[in-house]
């Protein structure tokens, strides 16, 4: 598997990055702001709620090393895929141990897979990077993360066909998205990807027919409908996959229904009632 430029992309394999950072309680009152969580304010030393390590960490680029994008330019640590659009396929995250509020932690990023595949708009390149963080109690969170690829076409990034998502489930929320939200989440994530705020390159360069609403942050809605609806239980394990997206033009929906006394299917249905992403929560 080679670039243009006779890179091997199969040589970043085994690749590894280690960034410190500090679990700031300020980031973490922010996103409650953000979504409207009116429970009380989190302080120094709480647990870390799960996927909320999404706020650290930062990709920092100087602006004069983004793509067009917006992303930082490919090439360092991950590997350089010819210009493509970058998404966050899913993740598969589990919490062996606790990020506490106020603490410093550390972050060691491994790129575990690179794979090259055809899909109906072109090329696909998948890259799996595992990042292990760790806090003053040790290891906290393992997060498996899928990056695709997607060769640049003339085909609109939102035009494939839907998947029917159950219209009932056990638990269920209504979420009208708008600008703001997706401001502040992409403020507090340092993500600079241009789908989020410039909805003329939105829809005129990526085509889409609005904002895109963040993957991260429709998981991150998932995980706390599920932390809401079993409260007592501990969070093991979470998986989720992106299947297509949510414009800020549209209400979703963020649902939740038991498979087991110790698991939960979770999804997001946007506004026709088609599966925008789909997940699984385990408990211990």
């Amino acid at each position: 598997m080679t670039e243009e430029n006779g890179q091997d992309l199969q040589a970043w394999v085994g690749r590894t990055e280690e960034r410190r950072d500090m679990i700031q309680v300020e980031r973490c009152v922010a996103l409650q702001a953000a979504l409207n969580d009116e429970s009380d304010a989190l302080g120094e030393g709480d647990a870390l709620p799960p996927l909320w390590h999404w706020l650290y960490f930062w990709d920092i680029a100087a602006r004069s090393g983004l793509g067009r994008d917006g992303h930082p330019a490919v090439g360092g640590f991950l590997p350089p895929v010819r210009p493509a659009r970058r998404m966050w396929a899913g993740s598969r995250v589990s919490f062996p141990g606790t990020l506490r509020l106020g603490e410093p932690a550390m972050r060691v990023s491994t790129i575990e897979s690179v794979a090259e595949k055809s899909g109906r708009t072109g090329r696909l390149v998948f890259v799996t990077v595992r990042h292990e963080l760790s806090g003053s109690e040790g290891l906290a969170i393992i997060d498996e993360h899928d990056i695709v690829y997607r060769e640049v076409t003339g085909e609109g990034a939102a035009s494939r066909s839907g998947e029917a998502a159950p219209v009932k489930s056990r638990w269920s929320e209504t979420v009208d998205p708008d600008p703001t939200l997706l401001f502040r989440y992409s403020a507090l994530t340092f993500n600079g990807h241009r789908i989020h705020y410039d909805r003329d390159y939105a829809r005129d360069v990526e085509g889409y027919g609005g904002l895109v609403v963040h993957g991260p942050l429709l998981a991150t809605m998932m995980m706390a409908l599920t932390v809401r609806s079993m409260p007592d239980r501990h969070v093991s394990c979470f998986e989720f996959r992106g299947m297509r997206p949510i414009m800020d033009t549209e209400t979703f929906t963020v649902n939740a229904d038991p498979e087991s006394k110790d698991a939960l299917t979770v999804w997001v249905a946007n506004g026709d009632g088609d599966y925008a992403m789909r997940g699984r929560t385990e408990f211990a």
